[in-house]
């Protein structure tokens, strides 16, 4: 197959992950529209279900304040008992650590999913499992990056994103451990299948239309990919007016909205600071967001 990669892991054609969609053997872009119809027709049936928020990824439009949102909603996770893991997905953004309050920077996860790594041929792991240098740590979250594009000519971010849809799929969790997952910008980790073994989508959307389309076609990629718990988060709402005209354009595009991040001055100098969060108000809107998802929120 080259430099293809089957979404349903078949090594090769007929292999006995293979349902045939034909999308190995597609040549016209035809043919793999109905190709990629009937794997998400195939994901959707076979999907598992479950009551448990566990596996998180934020999502969301270029500079609709994923991270932000991440940093705000490990901090309502935590308050609510659970232990949180972070993983920075983005390839470029840096800034999710240091609004965690972590310091200095742990190795790359793309380090060990590497074809010499020490996970690469891995089936199964926990954090436990993850030597020491890969984690950060403070005040009892647990923080890891998948690695960043820092110079020219590096390459492009499929290593990155495969690192981050191994550890979606493989990582095992323990009870009351949440992994909360900063992705990439707009549609691409969908196109590649990162968030395939997530159970919870939470789409950040800010007040502007294209951030509303983006969210339309993530939630209908999600859905594609039997993801039952889609959501909504409107981030930098700066007036009640724009809340509900915001409102009025998702619901055309069929998401429910889990809740609203008020724009505060506190929490934008946050953002360009790259300091910890430290809003109040803000960790407690986050905290709705995540009542919201516990009694089974979603589009």
């Amino acid at each position: 197959m080259g430099l293809f990669h089957c979404p349903l892991g078949a090594p090769y054609y007929d292999d006995d992950a293979c349902i045939d969609c034909g999308l190995c053997y597609a040549k016209t872009h035809e043919e793999r529209v109905e190709a990629s119809r009937k794997i998400r027709e195939y994901l959707k049936a076979h999907a598992p279900r479950t009551s448990v928020v566990s596996k998180v990824a934020v999502c969301g439009k270029g500079g609709s304040g994923k991270t932000t949102a991440v940093a705000l909603l490990t901090l309502a996770f935590k308050e609510a008992g659970r232990r949180v893991i972070v993983i920075d997905a983005d390839e470029s953004n840096p800034g999710l650590g240091r609004m965690l309050g972590i310091k200095g920077e742990a190795k790359p996860l793309s380090d060990l999913f590497s074809d010499d790594g020490l996970f690469s041929e891995r089936e199964r792991f926990s954090m436990d499992d993850i030597p020491p240098g890969f984690v950060s740590a403070v005040d009892g979250v647990r923080f890891m990056a998948v690695g960043k594009i820092l110079d020219p000519f590096q390459g492009c971010a499929c290593s990155l994103a495969e690192s981050a849809r191994q550890v979606v799929e493989k990582l095992d969790l323990k009870e009351g451990e949440v992994l909360l997952l900063d992705m990439e910008a707009g549609v691409e980790s969908f196109g590649r299948g990162v968030e395939r073994h997530a159970d919870t989508i939470l789409i950040v959307v800010e007040p502007s239309f294209e951030s509303i389309v983006v969210a339309g076609r993530i939630a209908q990629m999600a859905q594609g990919m039997g993801i039952g718990r889609v959501g909504a988060v409107l981030n930098k709402v700066a007036s009640e007016a724009m809340a509900s005209r915001t409102l009025q354009e998702l619901e055309k595009t069929g998401l429910k909205v889990l809740g609203v991040i008020k724009y505060n001055q506190q929490l934008a100098g946050t953002a360009f600071e790259g300091t910890p969060v430290g809003s109040r108000a803000s960790v407690e809107e986050a905290g709705i967001i995540i009542t919201a998802l516990t009694r089974g929120g979603s589009s």
